[in-house]
This record gives C-alpha cells, structure tokens and sequence, in this order.
C-alpha cells in the first residue's frame, strides 16, 4: 500500500524512492495525474543526478491540446515495496505521477487539504 495526503492546493501527491543507474536513491514528492497515460515524469536535474539513460523519444499531447516531444528514459523506482522498472518522461515541471503506474491498483483520495491519498493493489 503507498500512503500520501492532499496539499493545500487540492493536488494528491505521494513520495516515491527513484533508483538510479548509479545506486544512488532520490525520493521524490510525485503528483497523482489522472489525465496522465504514462508512468512517471521527472524533471532534468533528478534525471541527471540519477545517471538515467534515454532510449527513445516520444510525442504526447498537454493538457492545453499542444503536442510536445518527450524524452524518455529507462527507471526503476520502488513501487508498492518492490523494484519496479518503467518508463520515465522528462518534463520541466514537478513529477507526475499517471494512469500507467497506477494499472492494478485502486486509488482512493479524500479531496480536502490534508486529506489522504492511499493506493492499493486490486486483488
């Protein structure tokens, strides 16, 4: 199960350990984006620090309709207590969590400041 709360700004955010090729570990404080349909967005710098490596590049279409080219990487994070590899987005803004890493899983949010955030996997 992986718990978070809703902040003041009525967005569900959850921390989530990023494993990088280097061993090295960054928790990061991950938006809930429902609207997203891939994984994970990170920004430049955690991606950098991380020694992450680009595979691919990818198209995907903004909230505001604007297409937009992504890089994508190849991440592992911890997910639900066990390693997970998936595909990370960068983008410039904070990270996103979307509706792919979510496959499997219920998520229930509380939609009040301070509210809580729980995902859990369906049986």
């Amino acid at each position: 199960m992986i718990l978070g709360n809703v902040n003041n700004n009525r967005e569900a955010i959850v921390q989530i350990v990023i494993v990088g090729n280097n061993n090295k570990r960054q928790l990061v404080r991950a938006v809930i984006d429902t609207g997203f349909t891939a994984s994970l967005t990170l920004p430049p710098g955690v991606i950098l620090t991380l020694e992450l490596v680009c595979f691919a590049q990818q198209e995907g279409v903004l909230g505001n309709g604007e297409v937009h080219l992504f890089d994508v990487y190849e991440g592992s994070i911890i997910w639900d207590g066990q390693v997970k590899t998936i595909e990370i987005n960068e983008s410039n803004s904070d990270p996103l969590i979307g509706m792919s890493l979510l496959e499997g899983y219920e998520l229930r949010i509380e939609s009040i400041a301070g509210g809580s955030v729980t995902i859990q996997a369906l049986p």
